[in-house]
């Protein structure tokens, strides 16, 4: 299988990122981990740079600059014929990226997501049920999509193609950027299902309803400029 480079956006993350790591180091594939922690006031940082892996390559923004930021970030120092983005905490599991490289290798894509709701809708609330949908169908409406699942985290894409897409995002809105990008240069999505465990904003969920408000903005602007 093709080298796969996994980014890794944290913010104040301490209770999950070192399961995360972890549970990424023990995917059977060639991967290195990039891991962006975007100026945590958490321990996040102190773990960070606690743990020795040969493959694990750490950076620290001095500043808070948001996911999108941290993605950026990330896929500057990505050396991997595919790039995927993994959160810090454990909603998604590593392992469903074996089937996401499969899925691209033997069909020859250049793009796979992994969806939440292939099978069964998998959300934290039914509030984020609708919102997800809602912005998906719009999605689809603008850029002639049939997507499921359009702000899932994992987007697997071929790493030149990742690079082209000269992703501007600071904050969540990195999501409906990639995929419109994508959409933009005629690229088809092609989407199987994942594994997905929603946490609650107790829990430490961030996205809110400015995000959602800014994803919808992201996706208009995209439509009606060039680039």
């Amino acid at each position: 299988m093709p080298k796969l480079s996994v980014i890794v956006p944290v913010y104040n993350e301490e209770a999950t990122i070192s399961q995360v790591i972890d549970k990424i180091n023990s995917v059977s594939i060639d991967k290195e981990i990039i891991v962006v922690d975007d100026s945590s006031t958490d321990g996040s940082g102190s773990i960070l740079r606690g743990l020795q892996y040969p493959n694990l390559k750490v950076i620290h923004h001095s500043t808070n600059r948001g996911k999108g930021a941290a993605v950026v970030t990330g896929l500057s120092q990505a050396s991997g014929e595919y790039v995927i983005v993994q959160d810090a905490d454990l909603e998604y599991d590593p392992q469903d990226c074996v089937k996401l490289v499969d899925c691209a290798v033997k069909n020859n894509l250049p793009v796979v997501y992994g969806s939440r709701f292939k099978q069964s809708w998998k959300v934290t609330s039914f509030w984020h049920y609708l919102v997800n949908s809602f912005l998906t169908s719009f999605t689809n409406i603008l850029f002639g999509a049939s997507l499921t699942d359009m702000e899932t985290c994992y987007k697997l894409i071929r790493l030149d193609l990742a690079k082209e897409l000269n992703l501007q995002a600071k904050r969540f809105e990195i999501e409906p950027e990639i995929t419109a990008k994508i959409l933009k240069k005629g690229y088809k999505i092609v989407e199987i299902p994942i594994s997905y465990k929603g946490r609650s904003y107790n829990e430490g969920k961030k996205i809110g309803w400015k995000d959602g408000v800014g994803a919808l903005w992201c996706l208009v602007r995209l439509r009606l400029t060039k680039n």
